[in-house]
């Protein structure tokens, strides 16, 4: 019986999604994914004049919108992927707000003392129940909490337990995980349709596309995630006094809540109006996104201006508070060494360096002419390398750089596209605050010290032991792997096998003519029994197609020879 309401639910929820779709222009996809069906043109599925005369991007921006909080999350990260997605949808995708009314607050008290662990009276001593944001995952309250566990200090030593402390509990909205989960489900479906009705979509990738929405999405409905992403920037951060992260309560959170530290700043524009200074803002910003993503390989992937605050003592001593932190980026090792050597190229301005980082990070899905992609590399470079430093776009031109890979069949990983777009926001926030902002020349320094550290006597050590270790436990066993092929070969069951590219055809060929073959020796002795049993004509007739299917193999066989 569940499963039949399940269903009917669904069939509810594709119908609501085939009139929006049909609101906002989208007719043509509809029947080609055959979702129109006979349905009557009404009110709520006729065009309204005015999206006639607006942009593709724009009609998908208001459809998403439209559709929900699932669909406005898919949409934010495919805005995440300039490298398949053309510029103008882009910049109408940033453009979508995750902002929604909240539900009542008793809708979610439950939630929250099931998460603490017992009533709000006992873990809270104030609690507003008028939210302070809304959003289409959670929202978001002001709190006091009566006590805080004291936490072991350096030594070992419990530190004095705090009381009364200002927080903000996010709270999950009732049922999301549900309403997301049958999205999804909805999703993978249109996805595939799309695939199959609009083969053109498949450069577009949209199966792709919801699976990358829906490691994003199930992470964000976990709040421990966040929690733990909290307290590693915090570690990554320790010491540094222009930056902070809140810090959690553990004991007041769980999957579904999440407590942190309240901290009352202000946002990134007004903290400018109020006299701090935008010129340190904005070059404190880039660091702190240059160290998450070359240093640390651990960085914020959604930095927009409304997950920034600003407190501090203005005007030249601003602390920037990240919040928000349920999305991240993560770079291994490799990656991250492999991005130190695109930016040092880029420093050096360096194209055929360039070219060779961009084949290294990319994974080419068929054979790159590397003359043509250097040429295209050189082009990129002369547009954007060629100008004083303070007017160069660096994200601008990571992001043109990546487009240029596509065209030649190089799929570039998305924790690589995700940096850019991080980047990309930082500097156009930072370039906002103070327009004199030169990015290369905050990035120059940062490399040279990254460089200088990769050679210096303790890293080329620590590399020499590495592959010393490698070596010795490769060469530790190789006897074994010997003894195992010795072995084989005593015992007659070693076997070397070569790949005959021209194996295929030349079996095919030869099952041919074998069929052939027995065709024809079964007509012989066929119109060989017919003529002994008196009947010549239909013995001839065999007889006749059996040298006539003979000749015509004979024929084809010459052909295909002359053919070569």
């Amino acid at each position: 019986m569940a499963s039949i309401l399940n269903t009917v639910r669904d069939m509810e929820r594709l119908r609501q999604i085939t009139v929006v779709l049909l609101r906002h222009g989208f007719g043509d996809l509809v029947q080609r994914l055959g979702l129109g069906g006979g349905e009557p043109k009404d009110a709520a599925t006729e065009v309204e004049p005015d999206r006639k005369r607006i942009s593709f991007g724009e009609r998908l921006r208001l459809a998403l919108q439209d559709l929900g909080p699932s669909f406005v999350k898919l949409g934010q990260i495919i805005s995440t992927r300039p490298d398949i997605i053309p510029e103008d949808v882009v910049r109408e995708l940033k453009k979508l707000q995750d902002e929604v009314p909240p539900v009542p607050f008793e809708e979610v008290k439950l939630d929250i003392e099931q998460a603490v662990g017992g009533s709000l009276d006992e873990i809270f001593s104030e609690f507003d129940p008028q939210p302070i944001a809304s959003a289409s995952v959670a929202q978001v309250y002001r709190a006091r909490l009566r006590a805080v566990p004291p936490a072991k200090g350096a030594a070992g030593v419990n530190a004095p337990a705090e009381t009364d402390v200002r927080v903000a509990v996010k709270v999950q909205r009732p049922k999301i995980k549900n309403v997301v989960e049958r999205d999804l489900d909805l999703l993978y479906l249109l996805a595939r349709l799309i695939e199959k009705a609009i083969p053109e979509s498949r450069i577009y990738s949209p199966t792709g596309l919801v699976a990358e929405f829906d490691r994003a999405i199930t992470a964000e409905l976990d709040f421990t995630n966040e929690a733990e992403n909290a307290e590693r920037f915090t570690r990554n951060y320790e010491g540094v006094e222009s930056i902070k992260f809140p810090r959690v309560y553990r004991h007041a959170s769980g999957k579904r809540v999440l407590t942190l530290e309240f901290i009352d700043g202000k946002k990134v524009y007004d903290a400018v109006k109020v006299g701090f200074s935008g010129e340190r803002i904005a070059k404190t910003a880039v660091n702190l996104i240059l160290k998450q993503i070359y240093v640390d390989g651990f960085f914020h992937a959604d930095p927009h201006p409304g997950n920034i605050f600003i407190v501090g003592e203005p005007p030249d001593h601003p602390v920037i508070v990240l919040l928000d932190l349920g999305l991240v980026g993560r770079l291994s090792p490799e990656m991250r060494e492999r991005i130190v050597d695109l930016m040092v190229a880029l420093v050096r301005e360096d194209a055929e360096s360039l070219t060779d980082c961009l084949l290294a990070i990319g994974r080419p899905r068929s054979r790159v002419d590397r003359s043509a992609f250097q040429a295209e590399v050189q082009r990129i470079c002369d547009r954007y390398l060629h100008k004083p430093l303070k007017e160069i776009e660096l994200a601008a031109l990571i992001r043109d750089l990546v487009q240029g890979a596509i065209k030649f069949d190089i799929e570039i990983p998305p924790e690589f596209l995700m940096m850019g777009k991080s980047l990309m926001t930082i500097e156009g926030i930072g370039k906002e605050l103070y327009p004199d902002l030169d990015v290369v020349s905050e990035c120059r320094p940062f490399f040279t010290q990254i460089v200088q550290e990769r050679f210096s006597p303790q890293r080329l050590s620590e590399n020499v032991i590495k592959s010393l270790t490698r070596f010795s436990t490769t060469a530790s066993s190789l006897p074994y792997q010997l003894q195992d092929i010795l072995e084989d070969l005593r015992h007659g069951s070693l076997s070397i096998k070569a790949p005959d590219p021209s194996r295929p055809a030349a079996m095919d060929r030869l099952g041919r003519r074998i069929f052939t073959a027995l065709i024809v020796v079964g007509l012989l002795l066929s119109g060989t029994a017919l003529v002994l049993g008196h009947h010549p004509y239909l013995g001839g007739s065999a007889w006749f197609l059996a040298g006539t299917l003979f000749f015509w193999h004979w024929v084809v066989d010459l052909w295909k020879h002359w053919g070569k």
